[in-house]
């Protein structure tokens, strides 16, 4: 039985509020993104039809449930949103479901020539290939020239802004680009998160992955440099059982990257090798669960995952999905402490995230007033981003 979340004195954030990021994802990304994943791929007729079929439901229709004969129907059978309308449900739930169900519609979980086939494939494996990659993996060879604490520094920041244009790797303290980055920042609680690192033996890190292709590989050289920095023993990436988002993190994508970082030069595949090699002796370990693909805040996870967390000298969880599950997607006042908002979390934890939705906590009273006075999409645009810790 589900116990109840910690978190239910705050309303959730609700699909359907006219203006809202919420709704745009219903109206207009949901929508876009079933013809892009139909474009990338060739899919039979009867594919199709049922692409069309989910379209059609989204934009106009009632929720319906998963078909009795879908693989893994049973995890959703007793789900409370069957029958409403799209727009009437919460947010987390209205996501999860949706791409649940896109997964259904292209046969991803049934036996035959479509199982396992990653919808979102095409649109990784692009963003891998980049020339802007080989750029950033080339740019790794300027670490050594830093000092210690400026390469703590610029690996974190490109772990957490990810692959948006002028960052990643080609960050280094001192330059303007880097100047920039920080005066997005929210919230700054790294020098925080380097001292619950070095505050007692090296342990193992948890660190719960976001997005695939570019967006990964900063998360493995950070992996890298926890190792090969002596801060931890072992780090565990918690990755997608299966594709979730439009390019959440899976074991293959999480290859692919190896692969990539080891097909470059310098710095980039002396990473890539010692990355392979921590996979091969247990120090890097590649970990899936269930409860990933779950439309739940992760104060509703099951023991087992609780107790990996529970083991871990710190859980850093990466993007704004990991986030809206950490805290709840609930409207919180943003000023509401982060760490009462993660009170309930089995040992430290950290959040690295690119602010994309309208969650959001832990804002000093004078930030977000200067923030709520500038651009009215502060909280959806990317432009802005946070580094909170709570040990």
């Amino acid at each position: 039985m589900t116990r109840p979340s910690h978190h239910t004195d705050r309303a959730p954030v609700v699909v359907g509020t006219p203006g809202s990021f919420a709704r745009s994802v219903l109206d207009e990304r949901h929508p876009a993104l079933i013809e892009r994943v139909r474009r990338a791929t060739p899919y039979p007729p009867a594919r199709q039809r049922a692409l069309d079929a989910l379209l059609d439901e989204i934009t106009k229709g009632f929720i319906e449930p998963l078909d009795d004969g879908e693989p893994g129907a049973e995890r959703w059978r007793d789900e409370p949103y069957y029958g409403q309308r799209w727009a009437d449900v919460p947010f987390l739930w209205a996501e999860s479901f949706f791409y649940r169900r896109l997964l259904a519609a292209l046969r991803h979980f049934t036996p035959g020539p479509w199982l396992g086939i990653d919808p979102f494939a095409p649109f990784k494996n692009a963003e891998l290939a980049g020339a802007e990659v080989d750029d950033e993996l080339s740019a790794l060879d300027r670490l050594p020239g830093l000092t210690p604490q400026e390469r703590d520094r610029t690996l974190l920041l490109s772990s957490l802004w990810g692959n948006r244009a002028d960052l990643g790797f080609q960050l280094s303290a001192g330059e303007a680009g880097l100047a920039d980055r920080v005066r997005g920042l929210v919230v700054d609680d790294s020098h925080t998160l380097w001292e619950v690192l070095a505050a007692g033996r090296p342990g193992r890190v948890c660190l719960v992955a976001d997005n695939a292709g570019p967006e990964l590989l900063p998360d493995l050289v950070l992996a890298d440099h926890l190792l090969t920095t002596g801060r931890a023993t072992s780090v565990v990436l918690h990755l997608k059982p299966y594709p979730y988002y439009v390019s959440d993190a899976t074991t293959a994508d999480t290859l692919a990257c190896l692969d990539r970082l080891t097909g470059a030069s310098g710095h980039a595949a002396a990473a890539g090798e010692r990355l392979r090699q921590a996979v091969g002796d247990g120090r890097l370990i590649l970990r899936t669960h269930a409860f990933s693909c779950a439309p739940r805040p992760y104060d509703l996870m099951p023991a087992d995952l609780r107790e990996d967390f529970a083991s871990a000298t710190l859980t850093v969880m990466k993007g704004d999905l990991n986030y809206r599950r950490l805290v709840g997607d609930r409207h919180w006042p943003a000023t509401t402490p982060f760490a009462e908002a993660t009170a309930y979390f089995p040992g430290p934890v950290a959040a690295l995230r690119t602010l994309k939705s309208d969650v959001v906590t832990g804002l000093a009273p004078s930030t977000l007033e200067e923030l709520d006075a500038g651009a009215a999409a502060w909280r959806t645009s990317g432009t802005h981003a946070l580094v909170q810790v709570r040990t």
